[in-house]
């Protein structure tokens, strides 16, 4: 059986609560249960909710997608990242299992439509195709879970997680029904405080690092160039703009420990090209990164 869905309530001890974006039932949701069984998950309606909730001490922690293998990077969370006052201290990724989820009684046979998030309802066609079911385009998974229990009619059906049919008493109608079975959302933790892993470990350490370049010539080339001296490996690199299109940001995240030799260095020289540069988290990779 499953473990029974949990939700924070306000008389829930802070220190035992993680903050995610989304409705209860939604894949964040999901993630939290999966990477932090122990807590408590406290929906918040905005990511600026769950980062507001850990910045104010109401949530230990927030669980927040940062990008997915279909889909690309969750754009928002860029943007909050440089002044959110948080650090990343881990990394889950969630292998996305898109449900088809109907009111108890119903089968296939009764189904017309399905209800869902665009991106749920995109990366299930082929289902919905051979099932001959109308696509109807909803705000999201969750939600739609949630309208079709109460609508409770046969004719209804909602792409959404697992946890949204335990959550609105729902019956799966058919598993896994997504047509790319290796959809993944990457999801990052975000604490109050950094929590370095050990730099003697064994485990693979990565940092994530934000910074701005100085506006001259070859400013980048020169900035990166430390990396590939001291023989850093840059897992991740994005850019994006800021201040009105007018100074290019960036957000990367580098194999090995600040603590490293090689690393310092690098940083040094980075910091030498840029005109801001903070370290954002330092982690220990996720068992993931070895098996994909």
């Amino acid at each position: 059986m499953p473990p029974a869905v949990v939700i924070a309530t306000e008389s829930s001890d802070p220190a035992q609560v993680v903050a995610f974006q989304g409705a209860p039932g939604a894949y964040s949701h999901l993630a939290c249960r999966e990477a932090l069984p122990d807590l408590a998950p406290l929906p918040c309606a905005t990511f600026e909710d769950a980062f507001a909730a850990v910045r104010e001490g109401r949530a230990a922690c927030a669980l927040i997608p940062i990008e997915n293998s279909t889909a690309g990077r969750v754009a928002d969370i860029h943007q909050l990242l440089p002044e959110g006052g948080l650090f990343i201290t881990a990394e889950h990724f969630l292998r996305v299992r898109h449900q088809l989820l109907a009111p108890k009684g119903t089968t296939l046979k009764t189904l017309k439509r399905v209800y869902s998030h665009v991106q749920a309802l995109s990366q299930c066609r082929r289902a919905t195709r051979d099932l001959g079911l109308e696509p109807v385009v909803a705000s999201d998974t969750a939600g739609s879970a949630r309208e079709v229990a109460e609508r409770n009619n046969p004719e209804e059906a909602a792409i959404a997680s697992s946890i949204a049919g335990e959550l609105y008493g729902l019956q799966t109608l058919r598993a896994d029904i997504e047509d790319t079975h290796t959809n993944t959302t990457r999801f990052i933790r975000l604490e109050r405080q950094r929590r370095d892993p050990d730099p003697n470990g064994a485990a693979t350490c990565v940092t994530a690092i934000m910074f701005r370049v100085r506006s001259v010539p070859a400013a980048l080339y020169k900035a990166l160039g430390g990396f590939a001296t001291n023989s850093v490996n840059v897992i991740k690199l994005e850019s994006y703009l800021s201040d009105g299109f007018k100074v290019a940001e960036f957000y990367a995240e580098i194999e090995g420990h600040p603590a490293h030799h090689n690393v310092d260095l690098a940083l040094q020289e980075l910091e030498y090209f840029s005109r801001s540069l903070k370290v954002i988290g330092v982690f220990t990779a996720h068992a993931y990164r070895s098996e994909a």
